[in-house]
């Protein structure tokens, strides 16, 4: 597995820090709010992976005890700026979601937001988040995916290459597939626009942690 210090991804989120919460802002309100409903969701010891530059963090219920983690230190320096802002306990570290450095069982939820489109292996990121859940874990997954119109999905692919080149974000990924390959168990999987961005609901498999674990 490539090393996330060289992970090209790291790179262009480093070099694109000090500018992440405007382009953010570009895209960003539809996002943002749906992205704040589903972090009021949260309780007891939750995971964010590609937590970026904080901005999430004041949206927190209190109690939580949050441990927030992305590929890029710079990022991370932002969200420091930012955490007298959460309400409960929080720690913040750089960390690769496709080899996560904690125990089995460790989290009562991990949430992601926009981050699977930039993952090298989604499929192990999702192992790995089924991994360090709990027995009864919930992941909460706010994720864009190639559209399953014919057309636009054409479209995404074609594109895609393109976008990868300027934003290091891949438009057409089947989420939904990667999710089962890794073994987590899809609960709940609701469509937020056009087909294009889904909230998963997912459930930790015990089998498939044994099955990674062996």
């Amino acid at each position: 597995m490539m090393n996330f210090k060289e992970d090209p991804a790291r790179e262009r989120y480093d070099r694109n820090a000090w500018c992440f919460d405007f382009q953010d802002s570009l895209f960003g309100q539809l996002l943002a709010k749906k992205k704040h409903e589903m972090i009021k969701q949260t309780k007891g010891t939750v995971l964010e992976v590609g937590v970026g530059t904080g901005k999430s963090l004041s949206h927190y219920p209190k109690g939580v005890e949050l441990v927030g983690i992305d590929i890029s230190p710079k990022m991370l320096a932002r969200a420091e700026a930012r955490a007298k802002d959460f309400p409960g306990r929080l720690t913040l570290k750089v960390a690769d979601v496709q080899s996560l450095e904690f125990p089995d069982n460790s989290f009562d939820m991990v949430v992601t937001s926009c981050v699977f489109c930039s993952v090298t292996d989604p499929v192990q990121g999702f192992r790995e988040i089924n991994r360090v859940l709990k027995s009864g874990g919930v992941g909460l997954h706010l994720e864009h995916v190639r559209s399953k119109h014919p057309l636009i999905g054409k479209i995404m692919d074609i594109l895609n290459p393109l976008v990868v080149r300027m934003a290091g974000a891949n438009i057409n990924r089947d989420t939904a597939e990667n999710i089962r390959k890794s073994g987590l168990r899809i609960l709940e999987e609701k469509d937020l626009l056009s087909d294009i961005l889904k909230l998963f609901k997912t459930g930790k498999n015990e089998n498939a942690s044994k099955s990674v674990r062996g």
